[in-house]
């Protein structure tokens, strides 16, 4: 099974990214960030709790978002992987999805990290916030905080996947195009 982390600052491109991954290995996309957004769009209790934290930029718990992922692995046990993307978020997460992950005897395969210049993050998703309507991506301060969030706590997984010989850096500046055809290489080599 090829477990991929799609890693990256907010706008690095891994939901752009995670749908070429799936076309090409055919793998399933586990988006935390979609997987929230649907349960705020549908006004459910954990919902409720994400969007309060989503809003201001900040990072969901733990223990809501990893019951979620729980969910979702048990829904589909004979996929060939998952492309993991807005998760782990932590290192806490890294060693429960790990603890998750080899319970089933399906170890996380790569950490793909995709490096973006901060001023490219941020025209990035102000531009999709224009288009997308989402409200996360239409103010700088918030995006500026985000950025911030995951320099600080998300991270330091790298440090975490980098021992194990997992961490892959991932040139994230360029066309779609090139960044697929880089991602594409270091996933065939695994």
């Amino acid at each position: 099974m090829l477990n991929l982390v799609l890693f990256g600052p907010p706008g690095a491109g891994k939901g752009t990214q995670a749908e070429f991954l799936i076309d090409t290995f055919d793998l399933i996309h586990l988006s935390t960030g979609e997987l929230l957004r649907s349960e705020i769009a549908a006004g459910t209790e954990l919902g409720k709790k994400a969007n309060e934290f989503m809003a201001k930029g900040n990072l969901v718990p733990d223990e809501v978002v990893i019951e979620m992922i729980k969910g979702k692995l048990a829904t589909n046990p004979d996929t060939k992987g998952f492309i993991f993307d807005g998760f782990p978020r932590t290192v806490n997460q890294a060693k429960a999805l790990d603890k998750l992950l080899n319970e089933n005897g399906t170890p996380i395969s790569a950490m793909l990290c995709l490096e973006v210049e901060k001023e490219e993050l941020i025209k990035r998703l102000l531009t999709r916030g224009q288009i997308s309507g989402r409200v996360d991506d239409q103010n700088q301060k918030i995006i500026e905080n985000r950025i911030q969030v995951y320099r600080n706590k998300t991270e330091p997984i790298i440090e975490y996947y980098h021992p194990q010989n997992k961490h892959h850096t991932i040139d994230g500046m360029g066309s779609i195009e090139e960044i697929a055809e880089r991602v594409k290489k270091v996933v065939e080599k695994l």
